[in-house]
């Protein structure tokens, strides 16, 4: 009857593959300490696997984090940037620092281009943190040197 088995099995079988290998042959022996020993070896890989599946979620759980703080640098640049296009857009001279600049470049001409910086503020009747933010806001048409007779005093010029 194993013959008929076998014969049923091996006409499945290409021909270069059919073998006369009779089941009540044993494949492998075994003994208890060796599968024992194998047992062992499965678990231990079975063990190295689920740790770098650990690792490999608190790796992903990292990134999601440095992605968030990447983020979140970005968004306080470009907050950073807004504020500081802020701060340049409240150096543009207001209104009236326009006409005082004014003011002040057409008392320089008449004084020949240059002026002590006292005098101007004075003859302006402006305090010195108002004259300050006038002449900042005229960096471009007016110049400031230290006086050469007085290094304490300066001097204002017309570019």
């Amino acid at each position: 009857m194993s013959e008929i088995a076998l014969a049923k099995i091996n006409s499945f079988a290409p021909v270069a593959q059919q073998a006369d290998v009779s089941p009540s042959e044993p494949i492998f022996v075994l003994s208890s300490s060796q599968l024992q020993d194998l047992l062992g070896a499965i678990q231990s890989l079975k063990d190295e696997v689920q740790d770098l599946k650990d690792t490999v979620a608190l790796q992903g759980e990292k990134m999601a984090a440095l992605e968030a703080t990447q983020d979140l640098h970005a968004e306080n640049s470009f907050i950073q940037l807004q504020l500081i296009n802020d701060l340049r857009k409240d150096r543009e001279p207001q209104p009236l620092q326009k006409d005082r600049g004014e003011i002040l470049r057409a008392l320089l001409a008449a004084n020949g281009g240059k002026m002590l910086l006292k005098e101007a503020r004075q003859k302006m009747h402006l305090n010195e943190p108002r004259f300050s933010e006038l002449l900042a806001t005229m960096r471009d048409h007016i110049d400031t040197k230290p006086y050469y007779l007085n290094k304490s005093a300066k001097i204002l010029i017309l570019k």
